[in-house]
């Protein structure tokens, strides 16, 4: 993994400190402190562990101020540290499949993710406290039944439903609940007299349930290859460990490209090792979601 370095402050007699985090296949972060002095040259002393995540860790980064630091992971997630404290400040689920990268903006408290599933993810952090920053997400969780009361007002403002914001709060509507909601508990229960309002709000529910169900039929992380994002049909193992598309992984290294897709390290052997398992995983899915 490329390693993040942030600068700390100067010492006596010109000693300079830096702080460095490295990341990689045993899903933590490693913290390290480097010395300087024109005299005695650098030293890296190993500081601590940043944990958290499930899976490999494919990128980290320091905020400009170096007081947080960010990380994204095979595990889909976004993790914010404060980096005096090493406590989680945030875990960030939005992302729906790997999480390949993550950088703070310089002089401005904005992050960004970018993740396999095609999309980059834009963060605001609170002006004012920014380690005990509130995060603000451009959309409420991917799945709705996940959604808390708030998501759902949130939901119906970009709706264009914000007169109904009041009733829903009032009646404790949540992802759940939203998603059970009828033309019967919207004029009985929720008192929503407007017929053309009970037709849009349940136009937009089945919406959500529409998307849902998308969503829960969508392609495993696992049976995607990284380099070519498309369902693979002929998996293999490369010696990094990871799973590829054949052809693709084939092209990758006659490209001379002895690297990794996924780790950009140098790829200890060109050999690809067909993956049986996953290539019966893949075909009993397709067999089930073709019927």
């Amino acid at each position: 993994m490329i390693p993040a370095v942030v600068g700390l402050r100067g010492g006596e007699q010109g000693l300079q400190f830096f702080r460095l985090a490295s990341c990689g296949q045993d899903c933590q972060i490693k913290i390290w402190v480097i010395s300087f002095t024109h005299t005695l040259g650098f030293e890296l002393k190993y500081k601590s562990i940043l944990s958290g995540h499930c899976a490999p860790v494919l990128t980290c980064a320091f905020s400009h101020d170096g007081q947080m630091l960010v990380s994204g992971s095979v595990d889909k997630s976004v993790i914010v540290y404060d980096t005096n404290t090493e406590d989680i400040l945030h875990t960030l689920t939005q992302h729906t499949r790997y999480v390949t990268t993550c950088a703070f903006a310089p002089n401005i408290l904005l992050l960004a993710t970018g993740s396999m599933d095609k999309t980059v993810n834009i963060w605001q952090f609170d002006l004012e406290t920014p380690c005990q920053a509130k995060i603000a997400e451009d959309q409420p969780k991917q799945f709705t039944e996940d959604w808390s009361e708030e998501d759902v007002s949130n939901w119906l403002c970009a709706q264009d439903l914000k007169d109904l914001v009041g009733i829903f709060k009032m009646n404790n509507i949540d992802g759940r609940e939203l998603l059970n909601l009828t033309k019967e508990s919207l004029a009985d229960d929720l008192k929503i007299e407007s017929l053309g309002l009970r037709s849009k709000v349940l136009r937009k529910i089945e919406e959500l349930r529409t998307k849902m169900k998308t969503l829960s039929s969508e392609i495993p992380d696992e049976f995607i290859c990284p380099i070519t994002r498309e369902l693979m049909k002929d998996p293999v193992i490369a010696s990094d460990g990871y799973s590829y598309e054949k052809e693709a992984m084939e092209n990758w290294i006659s490209k001379k490209k002895r690297t990794s897709p996924m780790t950009n390290l140098v790829l200890p052997s060109v050999v690809l090792i067909p993956n049986r398992t996953l290539k019966m995983a893949i075909d009993r899915w397709l067999e089930t979601h073709q019927k």
